[in-house]
């Protein structure tokens, strides 16, 4: 962490990271660490075609049982139509945590009545099960497949039904701050999490961005392949572009509300990451 950091800074970066939003995905691997978070701790679990939505409530019942707060992705595409849609809100109704996470879904086509984030998020207004807060996917860095004019369209449909936004992962502060900028002007008022990678392997870390299409850091990634391949056994640590975030996690205009980390189901080497910065931070601040 940069020691020029001012004091409110450090103090406001502090109290997101005694706050986090730890992202995970259904795997094998993945139970056994999630006693290494804190209690109370929001976990989004993420959601894929391959394994299906249920794959997704079944970790969210488990995460509740650690003590955890869990925070499903619910992918429009997945389902088959609206009883289905209403047995999962069903299953939903009872976990504590009162939070969903809705996306269209990597699906290439949709499986039902619902073809787009947009459709559910209706649907999900029209029923009778109602959420305390409910968020949408944002792309500082652009979408594989859709333009930078159809994402702002996008976001302005949902935000009516939304209450945050999360953007997808990104390694660029700039980039990162430059979009909330024009997201801002552009009528956007959504708090928004910032997504950024936790303490991950820098291989499994170019698979997952060259797949998601994270656009200029990628870019950079290629343009620089001999340092990537130095790096290739080394593990990423967000700190640079924590540092870079921090002075402007107070400032109300950009709307910041928290960190969202992807850990990859690296939870253990994100936990303990978090853990020592926010350690740091707070020895800086004493």
């Amino acid at each position: 962490m940069r020691p020029q950091l001012e004091t409110r800074s450090r103090q406001v970066l502090a109290a997101l990271l005694r706050n986090p939003r730890m992202e995970v995905f259904p795997s094998s691997s993945v139970s056994e660490q999630l006693r290494q978070l804190p209690h109370g701790t929001k976990v989004p679990v993420t959601s894929s075609p391959t394994r299906g939505l249920d794959a997704t409530l079944d970790l969210c019942e488990e995460v509740a049982a650690y003590g955890l707060l869990p925070i499903p992705h619910i992918a429009a595409r997945l389902f088959t139509d609206e009883a289905h849609l209403n047995a999962v809100l069903e299953r939903l109704a009872t976990l504590d945590d009162r939070d969903i996470f809705i996306v269209g879904g990597d699906s290439e086509q949709p499986r039902g009545e619902f073809p787009s984030a947009n459709a559910l998020l209706a649907a999900i207004r029209n029923s009778k099960h109602q959420f305390d807060e409910i968020g949408i996917a944002a792309y500082p860095e652009g979408h594989p497949f859709l333009s930078d004019a159809e994402l702002l369209e996008a976001l302005h449909e949902k935000q009516p039904f939304a209450s945050y936004m999360v953007t997808q992962m990104c390694f660029d502060a700039e980039v990162i701050l430059r979009w909330i900028t024009d997201v801002r002007e552009k009528g956007i008022r959504l708090p928004v999490y910032i997504g950024i990678p936790g303490e991950v392997n820098v291989a499994k870390l170019l698979r997952i961005a060259t797949r998601i299409g994270v656009g200029d850091s990628t870019r950079f990634l290629r343009k620089h392949f001999g340092l990537v391949r130095r790096l290739l056994s080394q593990d990423y640590r967000p700190d640079r572009l924590v540092a870079a975030l921090a002075p402007y996690f107070a400032k109300e205009s950009y709307g910041i509300r928290g960190l969202h980390i992807y850990t990859f189901d690296q939870i253990a080497e994100t936990e303990q990451w978090r853990k020592k910065l926010l350690a740091r931070l707070e020895t800086m601040s004493a």
